[in-house]
């Protein structure tokens, strides 16, 4: 059992109500029992040709297909018999309590985004929307036309269409801004600017929605700029019960992932974690873009990039210091964060470009529902044979529009309650 000793203790608000069952994983690959994610919406129609670079997306979505695809995938998740959450809903039912409500958008609309001279406008146009609506606006930002009649420079100066504050499109990637360890979550001090937000608003969810009271936050309680020292959540595979592996990514620094180590030793909540290093590239931003977890021992890899991974072991050197050693090649370096003697690797024996052309479309980026049995995009069929061929039960999901955004059915999750493995 681990101790359960957060570094940053939220305020959570009280409930009579009956609990469901509390968040816990424990494992990648345990039954999955409940998801949080985020039904793409307004945010999405956000993104233009001259603002998509800074939004981090290298297309534009078709949105009203994308909504069909991520319908499609939640209704497989209920089907399955898991419990989806949704997280602009639990959001509406925050910000009902008027405190709540300011808090929030005093944090998210603020005089760097709209000037001193618009704030107070900005805000009291937000805040006399109602909860669905309100949440709406921060998720999907506001322009100045939208809130019209504003004074000072900034709206003097503002084009059609410039926003007050910003969308969060990539929302939609919840597996990203938090990630459930344990008994408790991490809140992910995320490397780029555009994204920041959105770890801001799962705090706000785990702080003040009834479903999660008593939560522990092993990391990132505080609204504080950790910048460089980032972790995001793509990068983190809770790969056994006393074990990680992280990724070392183009958004995941080594400061990163030896701060949130060290915290997660002295909390008692992993023994092991295992640093990958990863090319530095947008094909390989996250360690769940080319490695996940399909069955207890297993993994599908993308050796192209993984092959040369270095691995570096990370174990407890006592009072949030951290030991670490060069570590073995991938795949057993997984298993010994996983606590096994052995894993296997479920490797693509594809030709060199239609093994590109898989892994840009998140061939390799699996949800597991139980040990053995995931969640993929159809459109990857070489890559969905060659996972039935080993033994794995892959269920699919449409695929036209969602790739487009670069994050496949783990981007699109975040986990909050697994069954323990037998």
């Amino acid at each position: 059992m681990s101790r359960q000793v957060p570094d940053e203790r939220l305020r959570l608000a009280p409930t009579d109500d009956p609990r469901p069952d509390p968040p816990t994983i424990r494992s990648e690959v345990g039954e999955l029992t409940s998801v949080l994610v985020h039904r793409p919406g307004e945010e999405l129609r956000r993104v233009t040709p001259s603002n998509m670079e800074q939004l981090l997306f290298d297309e534009l979505l078709w949105v009203e297909h994308a909504q069909a695809e991520h319908d499609a995938f939640t209704d497989l998740l209920r089907a399955q018999g898991v419990e989806v959450l949704v997280l602009a809903d639990l959001l509406a039912e925050v910000v009902t309590e008027p405190e709540a409500a300011r808090a929030l958008v005093d944090r998210h609309v603020t005089e760097t985004t709209c000037g001193p001279e618009a704030l107070h406008a900005v805000r009291e146009r937000v805040l006399a929307s109602g909860p669905r609506e309100l949440v709406g606006h921060l998720i999907a930002g506001m322009t100045h036309e939208e809130v019209g009649g504003t004074d000072g420079l900034v709206a003097a100066v503002a084009e059609p269409g410039d926003p007050l504050f910003a969308p969060v499109p990539n929302l939609v990637f919840t597996r990203d801004a938090s990630a459930w360890i344990g008994e408790g979550v991490v809140l992910s001090p995320m490397h780029r600017s555009a994204r920041r937000r959105e770890t801001d608003l799962l705090r706000t969810l785990y702080r003040e929605h009834p479903r999660f009271v008593g939560a522990p936050v092993w990391f990132g309680g505080q609204l504080i700029d950790r910048h460089p020292a980032t972790f995001e959540g793509g990068d983190v595979l809770v790969v056994g019960e006393r074990g990680l592996a992280i990724g070392l990514s183009e958004r995941t620094s080594p400061a990163g992932v030896e701060t949130l180590a060290a915290r997660l030793f002295s909390a008692g909540v992993v023994d092991r974690v295992l640093a990958v290093e990863l090319p530095k590239v947008r094909a390989a931003m996250h360690l769940d873009t080319v490695v996940t977890q399909v069955d207890v021992d297993a993994f599908i890899t993308y050796p192209q990039m993984t092959r040369r991974s270095r691995t570096f072991q990370l174990t407890s050197r006592g009072r949030e210091r951290v030991h670490v050693e060069e570590g073995p090649s991938l795949v057993p370096g997984l298993a010994w964060a996983a606590g096994l003697d052995h894993a296997r690797a479920i490797e693509p024996d594809l030709s060199a470009i239609r093994a590109e052309r898989e892994q840009w479309n998140d061939a390799n980026n699996t949800l597991a529902l139980r040990p053995g049995e995931v969640i993929a995009y159809e459109r990857n069929v070489a890559t969905n044979a060659i996972l039935a061929d080993a033994g794995i039960t892959v269920h699919t999901i449409p695929s036209y529009e969602l790739p487009r955004g670069r994050g496949g059915p783990r981007c699109m999750s975040c986990p909050v309650v697994r069954r323990p493995l037998p």
